[in-house]
């Protein structure tokens, strides 16, 4: 009868801390978030922005830190592109509308039209010269050179977060890439992309 007493015991003890167990599980829930408004670290709606969509690139990607999006003011980035050689090179698309602060992406194609391989990069410019040092990007193929064989066609992204610091003047950017083949004459960038007019109201 003793061994049948004790048995039961341990089984009601364990029925207790198993039920405690399940109830502090839940519990964790509504802490969590108190602790997160204590703290002002909000994990879940930093994951809620590197859903992809909407053009933007997704979980491998990062925002800048301390990065928000105001919603307040939109920005027109125009893209253009150069080819300094044999090349066809172009971006997906003409212009996009973001918000400062919002992470935005967008395409360029390449081609090389020489029956050789060739070796190249970009170099970038902005228009207004003020933007350069508000316009961040995250990943552009402008970082490294890139050998493509004859006829070989590529696509490459620019990743970017606008500086919520640009002065609210500026309602519109023009990022101008100069792609040249490695090893000749670094070119200029284009004289029409130095001319601040476009990028900054009056």
């Amino acid at each position: 009868m003793n061994l049948r007493s004790e048995n039961l015991k341990m089984v009601s003890k364990l029925a207790v801390v198993t039920a405690g167990m399940f109830c502090f599980g839940y519990a964790l829930i509504p802490i969590y978030k108190h602790i997160c408004e204590i703290t002002g670290i909000n994990i879940l709606s930093v994951s809620e922005r590197m859903v992809p969509g909407n053009g933007n690139v997704g979980a491998a990607a990062k925002l800048p830190a301390n990065s928000q999006v105001d919603t307040t003011r939109t920005i027109t980035v125009e893209f253009d592109a150069n080819a300094r050689g044999p090349w066809d090179f172009k971006p997906q698309k003409s212009s996009i509308q973001v918000h400062p602060g919002e992470l935005a992406t967008v395409m360029y194609e390449f081609q090389n039209v020489q029956n050789r391989r060739m070796a190249a990069q970009a170099i970038p410019s902005y228009a207004p010269h003020q933007a350069a040092s508000h316009f961040n990007k995250l990943e552009c193929f402008c970082f490294n050179q890139y050998t493509l064989e004859a006829g070989e066609k590529k696509q490459w992204p620019v990743s970017f977060v606008i500086d919520p610091k640009l002065s609210k003047d500026v309602t519109t950017i023009t990022l101008s890439y100069t792609f040249f083949e490695v090893g000749g004459k670094t070119p200029a960038a284009p004289v029409a992309q130095l001319a601040p007019a476009n990028g900054a109201g009056s």
